[in-house]
């Protein structure tokens, strides 16, 4: 045997030994995390139950932010950084604390039960990011190896708790850097993704939002130049938010230096916001309110509804309430298209639709993931609007992003490297 046939078996024999490995990773990431994401969910969906047939215990929201604080104080992580030290860890090969991973669900949950105004998807990827680190710690994987590790613990996190594999697969490895796409850990991801889903049907069957898209009209040249016009808009509705969210959380520090009073000063705000509005339809993550749009074509929406979404999510975030930003980003999406749609020559429900991910995107910079969560979450009948509506918000809105740890690698204007956190 020469020489060159000696590689090309070792090659082989090489690739089949990191194949087997990084998919027995995926696996078992996707069963643990997966596992642990489904109550996870289980356990939030109990809370906003709970919290529905008993409203007044919103009233106890400023002390559970208290709660909060001392939980986090007392397991060492006065400072949470949460998404962004997930980011981090993805950029500089940094550990993410197993702690994250109690921290994180405790708080979230408390969150949703006392009615402060969060996602869990956020939450999710904390949880997948520090499980994911601690499994490949205990499996004995290199360092250089914990970027995948980390990815696939956010993937079958993800998956678990949102129902999208294909969207999940796809994030991790696209939203810690913009305009790098980490194809090393597709493989991994999609197997801890696809494993998580699995594992999340049978622990929570049925729990998935269904939402039924009805009335698409056809895509001609007019509903593009329309579709253009309405990414525009979800585009600044996409960088309000982001603007809003930061702005309100150094507001909040620089105002009230006390971590425990301004837990109860932002507690008791959304308190007497709720009792403005008169419902408790902006506490919570707002699936619900989602899935109405897309699903009945005559519910009333105020115009305002996002703004209020935005106000209540910044002020609950910005008090040290835990959970996630990107349910209150489809929300937002979701009504601010509702409401906009007919001005766009387009139905309320295809507004609804296309509004969520539009300012997904926006808010993600995550074009790929986004439009695949369209597609999971309504079908492949809008495609074309979903295509041109992602393209041209990507586009458009900036290097503004929710997390500040994402990092721009490349100039969305400009063919230039510019390797800068975004605003």
């Amino acid at each position: 045997m020469s020489s060159q046939q000696r590689n090309f078996f070792r090659s082989i024999y090489k690739n089949i030994l990191v194949t087997v490995k990084w998919m027995f990773f995926g696996a078992a990431s996707g069963v643990l995390v997966g596992t642990v994401s489904s109550y996870f969910a289980k356990a939030i969906a109990m809370a906003t139950a709970f919290r529905t047939a008993h409203p007044y215990i919103l009233f106890l929201l400023p002390l559970a932010g208290v709660f909060i604080v001392y939980f986090y104080t007392l397991l060492g992580a006065r400072t949470p950084k949460g998404t962004n030290l997930v980011l981090d860890a993805i950029h500089n090969g940094q550990r993410v604390p197993f702690r994250m991973t109690p921290l994180i669900i405790v708080s979230t949950v408390v969150t949703h039960l006392f009615g402060g105004s969060a996602g869990r998807e956020g939450a999710a990827l904390q949880v997948g990011g520090s499980l994911g680190n601690a499994l490949g710690h205990v499996l004995g994987f290199s360092e250089k190896d914990r970027r995948r590790t980390i990815m696939c613990g956010m993937s079958a996190s993800f998956s678990a708790l949102f129902g999208t594999p294909l969207a999940a697969t796809i994030m991790p490895i696209e939203v810690s850097t913009v305009g790098i796409m980490y194809y090393s850990a597709l493989a991994p991801c999609a197997i801890a993704a696809l494993t998580a889903h699995f594992i999340a049907e049978r622990i929570n069957p049925g729990s998935e939002a269904v939402m039924k898209l009805s009335g698409v009209i056809p895509f001609t040249w007019k509903t593009g130049a329309y579709t253009i016009l309405f990414a525009i808009l979800c585009s600044l509705v996409a960088i309000l938010f982001c603007a809003t969210l930061h702005e309100t959380k150094n507001l909040a520090k620089t105002t009230i230096k006390n971590s425990y009073l301004r837990a109860v000063v932002c507690g008791a705000i959304v308190i007497g916001m709720t009792l403005m509005v008169g419902s408790q339809t902006y506490n919570g993550a707002g699936g619900d309110i989602i899935a109405a749009c897309i699903n009945d074509p005559k519910i009333r929406i105020p115009a305002y509804a996002f703004l209020l979404k935005m106000l209540f999510t910044a002020i609950t975030l910005s008090g040290g309430f835990q959970g996630g930003e990107i349910v209150p980003s489809l929300f937002i999406g979701a009504t601010f298209g509702y409401v906009i749609a007919g001005f766009c020559q387009i139905s309320p429900v295809m507004g609804a639709a296309l509004g969520a991910v539009l300012v997904f995107c926006g808010v993600t910079n995550c074009p790929v993931a986004s439009i695949l969560i369209g597609f999971e979450l309504f079908g492949f009948e809008m495609s074309s609007y979903l295509l041109l509506g992602v393209a041209v918000t990507y586009l458009f809105s900036g290097h503004y992003s929710l997390y500040g740890s994402q990092k721009i690698k490349f100039n969305k204007y400009e063919p230039e490297v510019i390797d800068r956190n975004a605003h």
